[in-house]
């Protein structure tokens, strides 16, 4: 309650304004635009309004924004892959620089920055935090435990490869995997099972299904903390916060071996071991397929 009523005290000078906002649609910010954005005003009489668009919609409006200084959002939620712009361009005010100037009086004094996790990716060149991480996406290895804990299921998948039904620790188990369920066991409980999930419909989402780090799981790029550098998961060399190239020939690695068998095993694999309606699927509508329970593993979720 005391916290609330420091929100209710602070907003004081500001009632009536109104704030506008934009996120990309996430099932995330859908919260934050129905409940927490309400809830927002309700308690400081600041009408905040959150638009919900397209990921690309953003990018397009940030972009007209930051070129024209035409204002179209107060705020923005965007992707942190945009901090090296925000740092270049200085058309941003850094979130740290906000909360030790003109905004000290407005930052809630139970706020705690490293309470948050990521905030490197969201901290520039220059030290500085130009964005505070609101929602991410982990990219993980998901298998059916019951699946690989089945005795029969295990003794005929060790009869045939040789080694132990478990979580894969290369590719070649994964595809010795995902052959097994989608080919050899084929059918669980009267029910036809693959052994592996994907995404091939032509989207912006397929774009990052590569870069995010498809390409850097198969070793295109380079290993070590900060992550990637010189080159990033983009298979993007980077100097100084820069992009520099990203073809092998200067220093990249888009076209690189790994690059290349990554993209040969995605296609692969995609055609051979997941349900055929995951050719036409994206991002959003593949993701909840794992659940419906047809499925053995995903390298990729």
């Amino acid at each position: 309650m005391a916290e609330l009523q420091w929100f209710i005290d602070a907003a004081k000078p500001f009632r009536g304004m109104q704030i506008n906002v934009v996120s990309e649609t996430l099932t995330t910010h859908k919260y934050e635009s129905e409940v927490l954005a309400k809830a927002f005003s309700e308690i400081t009489g600041i009408q905040l309004h959150h638009d919900l668009l397209q990921e690309g919609d953003v990018i397009e409006k940030l972009q007209t924004q930051m070129q024209s200084g035409r204002n179209i959002y107060d705020g923005y939620v965007n992707d942190s892959d945009l901090i090296g712009t925000h740092s270049r361009y200085g058309k941003v005010v850094p979130i740290s620089d906000m909360i030790k100037g003109d905004a000290a009086a407005v930052t809630s004094p139970t706020l705690d920055l490293d309470d948050f996790i990521g905030l490197s990716f969201t901290t520039g060149p220059d030290g500085k935090i130009y964005q505070l991480p609101d929602q991410q996406f982990a990219n993980l290895y998901w298998f059916r435990a019951d699946w690989f804990d089945d005795p029969d299921l295990k003794a005929k998948f060790k009869q045939k490869y040789g080694y132990e039904l478990g979580v894969p620790v290369n590719w070649s188990a994964y595809e010795d995997i995902a052959n097994f369920f989608t080919n050899d066991v084929k059918e669980i409980d009267g029910k036809r099972v693959y052994g592996h999930m994907d995404y091939g419909k032509k989207d912006p989402s397929l774009g990052w299904r590569f870069t995010d780090a498809w390409f850097s799981m198969a070793g295109e790029g380079d290993k070590g903390l900060p992550n990637g550098l010189p080159v990033d998961e983009w298979g993007i060399r980077v100097e100084q916060c820069h992009p520099v190239g990203s073809s092998m020939s200067r220093g990249g690695g888009t076209n690189s071996p790994a690059a290349v068998f990554a993209t040969q095993k995605y296609i692969d694999w995609l055609h051979a071991y997941a349900p055929p309606e995951a050719q036409g699927m994206t991002f959003s509508e593949a993701g909840p397929v794992p659940a419906q329970g047809s499925v053995a593993q995903q390298i990729f979720w």
